[in-house]
């Protein structure tokens, strides 16, 4: 009776080397699903890849690659524009997917960048926005973000300013600004902020790289976009005049990277 005790501790320690033996084993086999998972997404194949990184995720719930691949399988799947429920159960499943790397991880730019492309791409612009503003929060000079909201602005802009001129008898050739005084001040209060925080956010973009040259193209469009709210011809005429100036900025850019590339071929 007396060496009772002592068997027991042999037999706990046993029982904890068991279990340390078995979450050894499930990290190897969660490491090796993640890479089966992986070579699977590379094929495009992601139905099968998400099996994997499901089955990764099972053995190791931290596994945070697992989590993150498995959203960016489900965000690859998803067709911009399609309104069936399958499609929006896809998006779904990648945001879910993606709010759980985070709700682990809040600062993983991978994560909030795609939730933002993905939003940006279902034309939920203002979630878009939010999820590039809170990954410019973590990576200030990640100017692919800030070129994103210029383009979400345009994108909002650019249909009012389109429906507008229908509506008071303007193609969309016509030279601006728009001619119903009314139409002109309401469409100015609704796009002028946005026109705003769209230049200064590819201005910001250009700061951090001066040969960029879609940021230079956005500019170019959102100045159009004021172009046609101004009160005059001639600050409508300016206005174009200056996107003519940043068309010919991006074409110019354009063109230099352009030798540069010929120039390290060679």
């Amino acid at each position: 009776m007396k060496r009772f005790p002592g068997m027991l501790v042999v037999a706990l320690g046993l029982a904890l080397f068991a279990i340390g033996c078995q979450d050894k084993i499930n990290y190897l086999r969660a490491r090796n699903e993640l890479n089966h998972g992986v070579r699977a997404f590379s094929a495009a194949d992601y139905a099968n890849a998400i099996g994997r990184f499901d089955a990764a995720i099972e053995l190791d719930p931290e596994l945070l690659a697992a989590r993150s691949y498995r959203a960016s399988a489900y965000m690859m799947q998803y067709i911009p524009g399609g309104e069936s429920d399958e499609n929006r159960q896809v998006a779904q499943n990648a945001l879910i997917g993606f709010e759980e790397v985070l709700s682990r991880d809040a600062a993983n730019e991978v994560a909030l960048a795609s939730m933002a492309s993905l939003f940006f791409n279902m034309k939920e612009f203002d979630k878009a926005k939010d999820a590039y503003r809170t990954l410019l929060g973590h990576n200030p000079d990640n100017k692919e973000a800030l070129y994103t909201i210029g383009v979400i602005n345009w994108s909002i802009t650019y249909p009012r300013d389109m429906e507008v001129r229908a509506g008071v008898g303007m193609k969309p050739e016509d030279p601006g600004p728009i001619k119903d005084n009314e139409a002109r001040l309401e469409l100015a209060k609704e796009n002028m902020p946005l026109i705003e925080e769209g230049l200064k956010a590819l201005n910001d973009a250009l700061k951090i790289d001066p040969e960029y040259d879609n940021a230079m193209a956005y500019v170019n469009l959102l100045y159009r976009q004021q172009a046609d709210i101004v009160e005059t011809r001639e600050q409508y005429e300016q206005l174009n005049a200056t996107a003519d100036e940043w068309v010919q900025k991006s074409l110019d850019a354009k063109k230099r990277k352009a030798d540069s590339e010929i120039q390290e071929a060679f």
